[in-house]
């Protein structure tokens, strides 16, 4: 008997295209889990036996030798991550995840803790001295340099060892097992439950207004009781473990060990904020408001925010179609860009089709293996509609980013900083986009192009406004002293959701809007979220130098890609003449949709509709 999902899933074409995890493992019971990570503790022993107190004339050897550790321990822990993601259900796979990320942490605690200790602790000479004799050293300088950053906040190596080791315990976990109970929940509607995915989805394609207030008031129901109490509990143990390691690590406030990450200095940060409240979040409104006039509507309700458009081409997007989009859009800028996309395509390691028990969402993840060669994993749960097909080329983003730096700066530097890891990914969007508008321009088809705008306007409000307003509630309840309740997180919420958004009648009522924060699980990685700003700002900024650099943008943006997290977002765009301390940086970025709005505006009044 097929379920409904399993239907879709071949309407849509789904299952074509689903992981072959076979690269790295037979199975979540394959022996050779154990036998790798078994032969990672007795590298790690020797190693730490070999290098402990040597690093002053020894750093190149471990370098090398930590490289091929840290690759060889990646391989079981990725594998058991992506087949705990494909079914957050199976029993074993958590067995096995849980207990190979406890004997990782353990490992790492006991042997090789004193590393970045004693890396912090050397001499600018005695690096320099060491990075002029050793090619090895000299590359791995930006490595260097960014456990370096963090020399005043390391604790003593017990302390340390006792943080490492605990970490499958402490808040990870919580989070980890909040992902498991979400994927878990049912949202009960007159028609049958859906997923918490599903019902969502439900939001942005349901064109009937009392069907979408009815879908967001159970899933609002559905986020309250135990679902509720377990998210605030999630939500807190992270908050407050992180205040006290902020503590005790002497960082000045909430968000400093994030800037640092992310090499950015707090007056970037805030400028972005800044921009963002005091100048996009108006020209989003404008938006809201032309959406609004759409829909026939004085104001919108939260369950509006995210409807369709009433002259939107409803009709599912089969993802064999989806695929082409996207393929030729990458072709359209960078054939390097676009054949990478195609071999994550060939090699089976896009998984589409969603299922019950699967974790919601998208992701990619991307790592090398011990020979060095770089490997791209990207999920998905494919529903079909245009925002899908943006999220594909995004996470495809994602994946060629990885697989262009892992070749050129291997395991250690293939990671960009968070607040430009996203850059990529929404570039891919953005040359997605583009070759749609042009292909609807060039058949005239004004509808349909005033439609498609109109989403990237709201993608624009989803990826810069909404994402800066969950940094400003983050702020609000890192901020906050002592234990939050769930009606307290509820208030952060409306209250941060709404200086973006306006007061509640303006240009949205709030109605069963208070409980969304608990389903937003990048909270647990806390001030992630502002780095979709930085992204989007960033990409839109770039992408409107292309016709300034012509010919020489396409490998000028491959050699960004390429740096991974060697250099920071001042060294990254003095290439492009860009200088992002400059308030004036991201304000550009801002313009772009200030412009885009002016468009639909314009392309609105010419089929009789105004907002204004």
């Amino acid at each position: 008997m097929h379920s409904p999902e399993s239907d879709n899933n071949e309407t849509l074409g789904t299952n074509s295209s689903v992981w072959d995890l076979s690269e790295l493992y037979s199975g979540p019971d394959d022996p050779k889990i154990d036998a790798d990570l078994a032969e990672c503790r007795r590298l790690a022993d020797q190693f730490a036996a070999k290098y402990r107190g040597r690093l002053d004339t020894q750093l190149g050897p471990a370098i090398e030798d930590y490289r091929t550790l840290t690759v060889l321990v990646e391989r079981p822990a990725v594998f058991l991550e992506l087949q705990r993601a494909l079914n957050t259900g199976d029993q074993l796979t958590k067995k096995r995840l849980a207990a190979a990320q406890e004997s990782i942490s353990d490992m790492f605690g006991e042997h090789l803790t004193f590393l970045e200790i004693e890396i912090a602790a050397l001499s600018d000479e005695t690096v320099a001295r060491q990075a002029e004799a050793d090619p090895t050293v000299r590359h791995h300088l930006p490595w260097l340099r960014k456990i370096r950053l963090f020399r005043d906040h390391l604790l003593s190596e017990p302390v340390e060892q006792a943080l490492t080791k605990r970490e499958p315990f402490g808040p990870s976990s919580w989070a980890q097992f909040y992902d498991e109970v979400k994927a878990d929940l049912r949202v009960a509607l007159p028609t049958g439950e859906l997923t918490l995915q599903q019902a969502l989805h439900e939001l942005t394609e349901s064109r009937d207004r009392d069907r979408r207030t009815g879908v967001l008031k159970s899933i609002h129901d559905s986020l309250g009781g135990f679902f509720l109490k377990f998210s605030t509990e999630t939500l807190m143990a992270t908050v407050r473990g992180k205040s006290l390691e902020d503590r005790e690590r002497g960082f000045a406030h909430p968000m400093a060990s994030r800037n640092l990450s992310n090499l950015l200095d707090d007056r970037t940060v805030e400028a972005l904020h800044e921009a963002v409240v005091n100048r996009a979040a108006p020209a989003m409104l404008r938006y809201y408001r032309l959406k609004a006039a759409h829909l026939g509507l004085e104001r919108l309700a939260w369950s509006d925010r995210s409807a369709p458009l009433p002259f939107r081409d409803g009709t599912a997007i089969p993802f064999g179609e989806a695929r082409k989009l996207v393929e030729s859009a990458y072709e359209s800028f960078s054939p390097t860009l676009a054949q990478l996309v195609r071999s994550q395509f060939d090699s089976r390691r896009v998984d589409a089709p969603h299922r019950p028990g699967k974790q919601g969402g998208a992701f990619n993840l991307s790592f090398c293996l011990p020979d060095g060669h770089p490997l791209s994993f990207t999920l998905l749960n494919y529903l079909g509609s245009p925002r899908d097909v943006a999220t594909l080329a995004h996470e495809l983003g994602h994946g060629v980013h990885g697989l262009l730096a892992g070749e050129a700066q291997g395991p250690l530097m293939q990671h960009a900083p968070m607040a430009y890891a996203e850059t990529a990914s929404i570039f891919g969007e953005m040359i997605t986009f583009d070759f749609l508008l042009n292909r609807l321009r060039q058949s005239g088809d004004t509808r349909a192009a005033l439609a498609l705008l109109m989403e990237k306007c709201e993608d624009f409000a989803n990826s810069v406004v909404r994402q800066i307003g969950f940094s400003n509630f983050e702020r609000r309840i890192h901020d906050a002293t002592g234990r939050l309740s769930p009606e307290e997180l509820n208030d952060a919420w409306l209250q941060t959701t709404q200086e973006l958004y306006g007061p509640p009648g303006e240009t949205f009522s709030y109605d069963h809007a208070e409980r969304l924060w608990s389903y937003v699980s990048h909270f647990h990685q806390p001030f992630y979220v502002y780095a979709y700003a930085i992204g989007e700002l960033l990409t839109r900024t770039l992408y409107r130098l292309r016709e300034k650099f012509g010919d020489r943008f396409e490998p000028m943006y491959l050699d960004l890609l390429r740096t991974g997290g060697t250099r920071p977002l001042t060294d990254l765009l003095r290439p492009f003449g860009e200088d992002p301390t400059d308030p004036h940086f991201w304000e550009t970025g801002i313009e772009t949709f200030e412009l885009q709005v002016d468009e639909a505006v314009r392309l609105s009044a010419e089929m009789g509709v105004s907002a204004d």
